[in-house]
């Protein structure tokens, strides 16, 4: 806990890495998607005609994507490929986020039993210059925080 007066900076969304069971890829550049939602189930009581109560119900977490530079690693395309075939391979994973000054781990949020609903490519330019991008976009059954 930081004591009174103490400066606390926020994380850099840009110092982040990536893991998943199995596969080493490496170099994402970008990850969104990580958050849940909890139902709000409202419930009229009898005799209690003003409120409503409001309890919670089912949770689900948001898909996760990931993107990155196209190389010759073909593992994240290898494992989607396995979904198209109907092998479903789940895979347990962590968005790792390190500090700035020493590259330690400051924080991390596991998922848990993910598995890759789509794939994407970045469109092809002949007239540009930008990094061919491929996105897996990850569905799960769970995310805390380590």
């Amino acid at each position: 806990m930081p004591q009174t007066g103490q400066r606390v900076d926020p994380y850099r969304s840009f110092n982040f890495l990536v893991e998943l069971d199995g596969i080493a890829q490496a170099s994402f550049t970008e990850c969104t998607g990580l958050g849940s939602t909890t139902e709000v189930i409202e419930n009229r009581e009898g005799g209690d005609n003003v409120t409503v109560r409001k309890l919670p119900g089912k949770t689900t977490y948001t898909d996760i994507s990931l993107k990155w530079g196209a190389t010759t690693s073909t593992e994240l395309w290898e494992w989607r490929l396995q979904i198209v075939q109907g092998l479903v391979l789940r895979k347990n994973g962590s968005i790792v986020v390190f500090d700035l000054s020493n590259s330690s781990e400051v924080t991390r949020w596991n998922f848990a039993r993910a598995w890759p609903t789509k794939w994407e490519s970045s469109a092809f330019n002949a007239k540009g210059s930008e990094i061919l991008i491929e996105t897996l976009v990850l569905a799960h059954e769970g995310l805390t925080r380590a």
